[in-house]
């Protein structure tokens, strides 16, 4: 929106070009998410208070999360909304991708608030059924992959990249329509199962969201693309907008949601991040990219697999609870410290997915 204001009122004040600039774009983007998270942050715990959406805390799990019962939820729409708002003002609205990944946003944050509401308004259901959520996770994959596939305009746009390999780039044609899907729907609920410590889900999510934003801004620069032989994607420009969006509204997050919470994103919130990362890398083609950078959210599914897989073959458990950061803590370490080093490992993997833009 302030762009196309910027455009016209250029001309009778020719400093106002600088709002076109995409680095001042991704800037402000920045500050402006934080400042609406910070700013609104207040008011929405105390509203979610008030309406006692809290949570509810598994009494099989570590024991030290039972002091977190009736503590806030769905603190997602925070981060939500600060997002869309924030994009709504500061990137291109005349560009698909910016659609895109707004549309992601709040469709699978519309999933997660009916889980959320179900969760705390029925507890005897236990939130959205699992087939119902998988099958609204589904559907909004689909539509959207078929979207990016329908109106994608050159051969860049469903190429498949490889870390490591400069010549081997295949067009996937049609078939990025499915890689979009298990893109989506696993990007969604693996973030979904990282979140279960205080500020572990963000602060992962905020790095990926980093690292993908360094990987669109060098993808629509047609000299960096080309030195770095990865599809050169023009509209990629307004994906680092968005990423700047997530890191802004997510280091607000943060604020409340650090050691101990003052409220938790809940599902309206890990669905939404987790897609939304996955809409980006698919835009940018680096969904393998996604997977390394992403690597603790892939652990951490892996872990749920390995643990109801063996459990249901086998009659044990391989580890002392899933999702892996409580099997951590039932082995003593305090929840600071999971939290600390599982975040530490992520930025290790986002410089590792940076480096291998190089290594080709």
């Amino acid at each position: 929106m302030i762009v196309l204001l910027s455009e016209y009122f250029s001309q009778y004040v020719p400093s106002l070009r600088v709002v076109e600039y995409l680095t001042f774009r991704s800037a402000m983007a920045l500050f402006t998410a934080l400042l609406i998270s910070l700013w609104i942050g207040p008011k929405i715990i105390r509203r979610l208070q008030v309406l006692h959406f809290g949570q509810v805390i598994r009494k099989d799990g570590p024991e030290s999360h039972l002091k977190k019962q009736g503590t806030p939820t769905m603190g997602g729409i925070l981060i939500n909304g600060s997002i869309v708002l924030t994009m709504l003002l500061w990137c291109r609205l005349d560009s698909l991708y910016t659609l895109y990944t707004i549309a992601t946003v709040i469709a699978y944050g519309a999933i997660g608030f009916a889980d959320d509401y179900l969760k705390i308004s029925r507890k005897d259901t236990g939130g959205l059924r699992a087939k119902y959520k998988y099958f609204w996770q589904s559907a909004v994959a689909i539509t959207l992959a078929c979207c990016i596939y329908g109106f994608a305009k050159t051969p860049q746009e469903t190429t498949l990249v490889i870390p490591f390999f400069k010549e081997f780039m295949p067009d996937i044609g049609f078939l990025i329509i499915p890689l979009a899907y298990f893109v989506l729907t696993g990007s969604s609920n693996a973030v979904n199962l990282t979140d279960g410590l205080d500020g572990l889900a963000i602060t992962t999510t905020i790095t990926v969201a980093a690292g993908l934003g360094i990987i669109a801004w060098v993808t629509s620069n047609s000299n960096f693309a080309s030195y770095l032989y990865i599809p050169y994607i023009p509209q990629a420009s307004e994906l680092v907008v968005a990423c700047t969006c997530i890191v802004g509204a997510g280091l607000g997050f943060l604020w409340f949601n650090t050691y101990p919470a003052e409220v938790f994103m809940g599902d309206v919130g890990s669905l939404a991040l987790g897609a939304v990362l996955g809409i980006i890398a698919i835009l940018i083609r680096q969904e393998i990219l996604l997977f390394i950078m992403g690597g603790i959210f892939v652990i951490e599914t892996i872990s749920v697999i390995l643990q109801v897989g063996s459990f249901k073959m086998r009659g044990k458990r391989i580890f002392k609870m899933a999702p892996i950061h409580h099997h951590f803590e039932k082995g003593g370490w305090p929840e600071p410290r999971v939290f600390m080093r599982f975040w530490i490992i992520t930025i290790v993997l986002v410089l590792i997915g940076l480096i291998t833009l190089k290594l080709r």
